[in-house]
């Protein structure tokens, strides 16, 4: 019988009991004991609902973030998160979220690790940190009480690794032009902890390293061969585990390594099934994802017998079958559903029903005959995305980009704004208290009517419009609190989507979001914005932006229509964006922010493949924008993301002014703008919402005065890193307040040093 088993599931569990769980506990209203004994439960849960596989995932679940798991038991928490730590769980939330110091003035703050994309997904990991003589000690007590639970449970478990070479190349050093130096020092850990399974009755490992899907230069190479021959004498069986793309010029090396199996994406790298199944010695196990972990369609089951008969014919025994990746990027479980129309329901599968089509699939290769399943052809889908890149109409097609450069716009945009030297907005959200939440769900059930939803709306929109002119803040927002997400609440009001009631998906930590599914074209029908900006408007002087979510984010954070290609979806979300801008400008607004948090994400994993998605993607953004004045001040925002290899198309967007998330990196994403001589406005984050932590006045002028070194005074803009919705409050008042002053303690050092060049004496 061919083996089937999974590579990891989602860990929130299957109505965000762990979320919940999480959060009452930062709030000091559970004791760790009761956190824990949630995380058991849905580990458990979980581990029922993969009961009829032949190998299940531990060490896939998390309270944070797997990568963060990883360091903390490999010893390489920074020190001074331990540093006055009571436990093991209290340095792991340090590093997470940081530790806020409200009432002393900052003093000792800590700031959480960075936090970034992982690879091409919507997920965010802790990146972790190598100094240069940083020690490795195993401290894995987390990954032992999974396994002996498991065990207790007698589930047959696979633990799951975060690979050494992936976990040094995600680290903050990845570029550094010979990893071996920091894997030299990691492997005898790495083994340790090896050892450490063995011991506890492991017999087969899954060993993640995604980062074979990407370019890597000699040195890499040479560093995966280093790791797996240090680890190729333990008594225990890896399987080297692949996802997220073909692996092309790492093909070779892969089959060379001294490992007992190798998983590969077959969704994404259809056509490399077939050559490792060639290539691979007679005594390895080739694993194929053979279902899709990255998106909620049901698997075309007959199209993928025709292309694996022949492999399990040439394989028997020693092939395996898992979805592609781990099911961390896909909702729980299908069932829960009752709203979702027939015609769409009867299309989708969530991790539950993937891992009943791997059943489905694994009984059909097996009963199938040989000969005839044989002599069908296989079909090959190796793009990026997994789709075939149909050429789409030209996104530029019978619409106009912005014609006025920057400069003459600009000039135009300040005589109209009179916006003080350093400007002072923030992302566009503000908190969604448990009042907004209660409402919106009344309103969703009928106990509360649309008028009434509304007033309660328009009174929190009050207050946050209230709130930011008693700061002193220069541009306002109505603060989102009709939003229920940034990409849902679109979706909700455009033609084309379908929206869950219970499809969520972690992003980081607590966070979950739930992707709306693009069923059908998707088009505009009516305004979706006007309403809450002109309420906010009415309210205040100062301008209040406008809120949109662009195109390539609307895209990127959707399940999207295999029958389409993304491209073609996106030109259609483009011009649907393009009408809102266009109903905002007719309302009045001057000052409209078009967000593409995700742009970055979506960018293909090889080089050579990049080109064209930015192409598009820029062209969908200026779409979007393009039917703007030039007095219009066109905003986007974009999140944690490497920016250094996607520059010119940030540039080519050609927005008046872009926001950034930097306070973790301490402004050092800021090189990247200045090298690039980035010619726009930018307002680079002061501070970091993802943490509890309060920044004090001073070390947010520090983070501007290290920003002024590469972005001139005239466009420099003063903002948190991202949207205020996760944050409490007083939290949010405090820092807001803070950074208000910072910004005038700025433009009074700026103006103190133009008095002083005036009254300064001419000198021969």
């Amino acid at each position: 019988m061919t083996t089937i088993h999974n590579l990891g599931f989602p860990r929130i569990g299957a109505r965000r009991e762990l979320k919940r769980a999480l959060e009452t506990y930062w709030r000091g209203e559970t004791t760790a004991s009761e956190l824990q004994q949630t995380a058991a439960t849905v580990r458990e849960r979980n581990w029922a609902y993969q009961r009829e596989l032949d190998w299940v995932p531990v060490f896939d679940f998390s309270l944070y973030d797997h990568v963060l798991d990883t360091t903390l038991a490999l010893g390489n928490l920074p020190e001074r998160y331990r540093i006055g730590a009571v436990d093991q769980l209290d340095s792991y939330f340090r590093a997470a979220r940081g530790k806020s110091q409200r009432g002393a003035a900052g003093a000792g703050t800590l700031h959480a690790l960075e936090m970034t994309k992982w690879f091409d997904t919507n997920y965010h990991y802790l990146v972790p940190e190598f100094e240069s003589d940083s020690p490795f000690e195993l401290d894995a007590e987390h990954f032992v009480a999974q396994l002996r639970q498991a065990r207790a449970l007698g589930v047959r478990f696979k633990p799951v690794l975060l690979g050494p070479v992936t976990y040094v190349w995600l680290g903050a050093k990845r570029d550094e032009r010979d990893p071996n130096r920091v894997l030299e020092r990691l492997l005898p850990t790495y083994r340790r902890l090896l050892q450490m399974l063995i011991a506890e009755g492991a017999t087969w490992v899954q060993i993640d390293e995604p980062l074979l899907v990407t370019d890597l230069s000699t040195p890499w190479q040479r560093a995966v061969n280093l790791a797996y021959e240090a680890l190729s004498d333990l008594p225990l069986k890896l399987l080297l585990t692949t996802y997220f793309g073909p692996l092309k010029d790492n093909l070779e090396l892969v089959t060379q390594l001294p490992v007992s199996g190798v998983h590969l994406d077959a969704i994404r790298a259809r056509s490399e099934a077939a050559t490792l199944a060639e290539r691979l010695p007679d005594d390895r196990i080739l694993s194929l994802g053979v279902v899709d972990g990255r998106n909620v369609w049901k698997c075309d089951q007959a199209a993928t017998l025709s292309w694996l008969a022949p492999l399990h014919d040439r394989l028997a025994e020693r092939l395996w079958l898992a979805p592609s990746c781990s099911l961390l990027h896909v909702p729980v479980d299908l069932a829960q559903e009752d709203q979702l129309v027939p015609e769409v329901a009867n299309k989708l599968a969530f991790a539950v029903q993937k891992l009943a089509e791997l059943k489905q699939l694994s009984a059909k290769v097996d009963e199938r005959e040989p000969a005839r399943a044989a002599a069908t052809a296989p079909a090959t889908r190796d793009t990026p995305q997994g789709i075939d890149h149909r050429s789409p109409p030209e996104p530029t097609r019978a619409v106009e980009f912005r014609r006025a450069a920057f400069e003459r716009r600009a000039a135009q945009q300040s005589q109209h704004l009179r916006l003080p030297t350093y400007p002072t907005t923030t992302i566009g959200s503000f908190p969604q208290t448990t009042a907004i939440r209660a409402a919106r769900a009344a309103h969703r059930v009928g106990k509360l009517d649309t008028a009434g939803y509304e007033a309660q709306m328009r009174q929190e929109i009050r207050r946050a419009i209230e709130v930011q002119e008693q700061l002193g803040l220069d541009v306002l927002v109505h603060g989102e609190a009709e939003r229920n997400d940034m990409v849902e609440y679109f979706a909700e009001q455009l033609d084309g989507f379908a929206i869950t009631r219970f499809g969520w998906v972690q992003s980081y930590g607590s966070r979950c979001v739930k992707p709306p599914i693009v069923h059908a074209d998707v088009t505009w029908t009516k305004p979706m914005t006007v309403a809450w900006t002109q309420y906010a408007q009415s309210l205040t002087d100062k301008p209040v932006k406008g809120m949109l979510t662009g195109p390539v984010t609307l895209l990127n954070w959707s399940f999207v229509r295999e029958d389409r290609t993304r491209r073609e979806v996106c030109v259609q979300l483009a011009r649907a964006v393009r009408e809102e801008v266009a109903a905002l400008e007719r309302a009045g607004v001057t000052i409209v922010q078009i967000d593409e948090a995700a742009l970055r994400e979506g960018l293909p994993l090889r080089t050579a493949d990049r080109a064209e998605y930015l192409d598009w993607a820029v062209a969908a953004f200026r779409v979007a924008s393009g039917g703007a004045a030039d007095s219009t001040q066109i905003h986007t925002h974009m999140c944690y993301s490497r920016f250094d290899d996607i520059m010119p198309a940030i540039v080519a967007m050609d927005a008046d002014v872009i926001t950034i998330e930097t306070s973790r990196s301490n402004m050092k994403l800021l090189d990247v703008f200045d090298q690039h001589h980035y010619p726009n406005a930018i307002g680079p984050g002061v501070y970091d919402i993802h943490s509890p932590n309060v920044p004090t006045t001073d070390a947010i002028v520090g983070r501007l005065q290290r920003a002024l070194r590469c972005v001139p005074d005239e466009r420099l803009w003063v903002n948190p890193d991202c949207g205020l919705k996760t944050r409490e409050w007083d939290e949010v008042i405090d820092a807001l307040r803070n950074m208000v002053e910072a910004a005038l303690f700025l433009r009074r050092r700026r103006q103190e040093a133009s008095d002083a060049a005036t009254t300064e004496p001419a000198r021969c």
